[in-house]
Parts: structure tokens; C-alpha cells; sequence
């Protein structure tokens, strides 16, 4: 008997499942949708595409979001209460940053808030338009967001938030003007102590030689790198008993390439252990050290940095974990504090990720 491969859903199942999955859980991602559906990426990105034509919902990057009731859209053009509503800018839905929404969507109704969700990208060289017509179109009361501090544009927009008059708290990002440094409000995590605390839980594993390899494209890495230095000297660690590495977007064509080499460098130094940014990074080193015949941890222990999937893999990863919808929560709560008193301090709020350990690390060999 002849096996028939399964029928790829229809344009109208596809639809009906977007707009089930944004029932249940608020916002759908495109890498979800296609392994749940069997279909391209292109085929569910014109398929969100056709479904916001209907204003049903609101693309962001990455995937996209409900559109609440009343907000402005393509039928109904009608705008939200702007004593009720908070914008929230974040730069992605991919990764890392859907943690940090849920806590602040939570936050939000607990305090009688209603968010609406826009997505920028990493590569946004001036943000905004996107949060003017948040503020200026959508009449949201305050504003959190995560922009991209190393734009040339960043002073510019931080210039604009603090003389719009909707209060804004800054997520994952610090922010100061010029010309004499004043703080922005921020929600982030301390990053720097989630490194250190890394290398001080592999050195106690009696590792000297950690290597550090981080994200280029995230503007979370510096803080990382600090963390992980300050650490090195901690430990009196010398300089050549550890490297410090950058690697491309996994995209990118030579991300393969720029991992053997980077293998390559750490298992020829006598390298015992990586620190790794991100899940997804660190899953590339153990797989090929793996492929290479080099035992993890066995030979090689690796901590990853964010925890978004590393318990996941085999062997479940030695994880710095920062603390997402603490952040969300936190965010939610310093502006619902400003919009109260517009005359308080403003608060820098710095909260501690956790070192959770799995079976990634272990003892090095003498």
C-alpha cells in the first residue's frame, strides 16, 4: 500500500489556527507556527500579513500580537483610552524577549493596564517614528521599552522621552542625556554577576583555562564580557589561560566556520571551558565538540548564558538563567509608580539572574 505524505493545510486552516493560537496565548512566532503547521516561513509570514489586513492582529518581529478591542486598526480606526493603555517597544519576539512581555502583560492587568506591542529589530537605526505613534497616534499613557542604545540615533530618542511627557522606563537598557548624565529609569539585569558567577562555579569545578564566546549582535555581550574580566582577576586567572571570542548570527553563512575555528583555538590552548551567549550558540560548541569526538563535559564544560531553551538539550546545559518576567513585573511597577508621583527620584532597578546547574559542567581533568 502506497504511504501519501500529509496534506499541507489549507490557506483558511492555517487562519483559523493563527487566530486559535492568539486566543489562548496573545501572540503567535513564526518559527512555531511553521513547525506546527508543516509549512515555509514565507507561507505563514503572508498569511500573518493577510490576517493584520483583516486587523485582526498586529505584526511584530519575529511573529505577531492580538489586536485588542477598540485599538486602532484597519476597520475600525478606533484609537484606545490613553488612561488605560501602555506602550511597549521590544526588539524582538524570537527570543528572550517573550519572557519579559508575559511578566509585563501580567503586571499590566493586574493593575488594570491594557499593553500594546510593537516590534522593532536590533538592526533599527532610528526608532522613533515607532514609539511617536505609539505615544502620538495610539494615546498610550507611558511607555516601556527596550531600544537600541547603540544606534547613532540613541541619544536622539532618549532626548525625545525624557521631554515627551509620557513617562518611560527603559527594559534590559540604561540610558543617560547629555550634556550632564542624568539616568533614564530602567528595569535590567545584572549581567556582569551572572558571568562572574559562571566562572566562579567552573573555577570551583578546578577549571583554570575558561574561554568566553559572545553574541556580536547582542547589546547584552559588554555586560557579560565585564562580568566574566572581573572574574579572570578574581581568580587570578593570566591572560593566557583564557581567550575571549565574538561570533556572527547564526544566519550568517560562516557562523559554521567561525565556531570550528573557535573550537579549534580553545581545545589547542588547553581551554577546559566555555562560557557561552546564548542557548543556541552554546548548543552549537557542544555539538561540534561533540562531532569532533571531544566529550561534553567530559573534555569541555559549557555554560550558556540566558537559559531560554538550554535545559532542552543533551546534555541539559549548565545555565545562567536572568530573571524575565521579574523584569516585565518590575517595569510594570516603576511606571505605574511615576504615573502616581511624576515628582519621584527616578529608580534604576538592578535584579540578580541565577546560576542553575545542570549536566554541562563537571570536575577538570588534572
Amino acid at each position: 500500500m502506497t504511504e501519501h505524505a500529509p496534506r499541507a493545510p489549507l490557506a483558511a486552516e492555517r487562519r483559523a489556527h493563527v487566530l486559535a493560537a492568539l486566543g489562548r496565548e496573545g501572540v503567535v512566532r513564526v518559527a512555531d507556527l511553521v513547525a506546527e503547521l508543516g509549512v515555509t516561513p514565507v507561507t505563514i509570514r503572508r498569511d500573518i500579513a493577510n490576517i493584520e489586513a483583516e486587523g485582526l492582529l498586529h505584526r511584530v518581529h519575529g511573529g505577531a500580537v492580538v489586536r485588542m478591542e477598540g485599538e486602532e486598526g484597519v476597520r475600525d480606526g478606533g484609537r484606545p483610552s490613553p488612561t488605560t493603555s501602555v506602550g511597549v517597544l521590544v526588539p524582538s519576539l524570537d527570543y528572550y524577549w517573550p519572557g519579559v512581555v508575559r511578566g509585563v502583560e501580567a503586571a499590566a492587568a493586574a493593575q488594570g493596564l491594557r499593553t500594546q506591542l510593537r516590534g522593532s529589530s536590533y538592526e533599527a537605526a532610528d526608532e522613533r517614528p515607532a514609539v511617536r505613534r505609539l505615544v502620538e497616534t495610539d494615546g498610550v499613557r507611558g511607555l516601556l521599552l527596550a531600544p537600541n542604545t547603540d544606534s547613532p540615533h540613541a541619544q536622539d530618542l532618549l532626548q525625545w522621552l525624557a521631554t515627551s511627557g509620557v513617562p518611560s522606563v527603559l527594559v534590559e537598557r540604561e540610558g543617560s542625556l547629555a550634556p550632564h548624565r542624568e539616568a533614564l529609569e530602567s528595569v535590567t539585569t545584572d549581567h556582569a554577576l551572572g558571568a562572574l558567577m559562571a566562572v566562579h562555579h567552573l573555577a570551583d569545578l578546578g577549571h583554570r583555562r575558561v574561554g568566553l564566546v559572545l553574541s556580536r549582535q547582542s547589546p547584552t555581550s559588554r555586560k557579560i564580557a565585564a562580568g566574566w574580566r572581573r572574574a579572570c582577576a578574581q581568580l587570578e586567572l593570566a591572560a593566557n589561560e583564557h581567550f575571549e571570542r565574538t561570533i556572527p548570527d547564526r544566519r550568517q553563512p560562516d557562523f559554521s566556520d567561525i565556531v570550528d575555528s573557535v573550537l579549534e583555538t580553545a581545545l589547542s590552548s588547553g581551554t577546559t571551558a566555555l562560557l557561552v551567549h546564548s542557548d543556541p550558540d552554546a548548543m552549537a560548541f557542544v555539538q561540534h565538540a561533540q562531532d569532533r569526538g571531544v566529550s561534553v563535559p567530559g573534555d569541555l564544560s559549557v555554560v550558556a548564558y540566558d537559559d531560554e531553551v538550554a535545559r532542552l538539550y543533551s546534555p541539559a546545559l549548565t545555565a545562567v538563567s536572568p530573571p524575565r518576567a521579574a523584569v516585565g513585573h518590575a517595569a510594570v511597577d516603576l511606571l505605574v509608580k511615576r504615573l502616581a508621583d511624576p515628582t519621584r527620584p527616578v529608580h534604576r532597578v538592578v535584579l540578580s539572574p541565577q546560576l542553575v546547574v545542570r549536566e554541562s559542567t563537571a570536575p577538570a581533568h588534572r
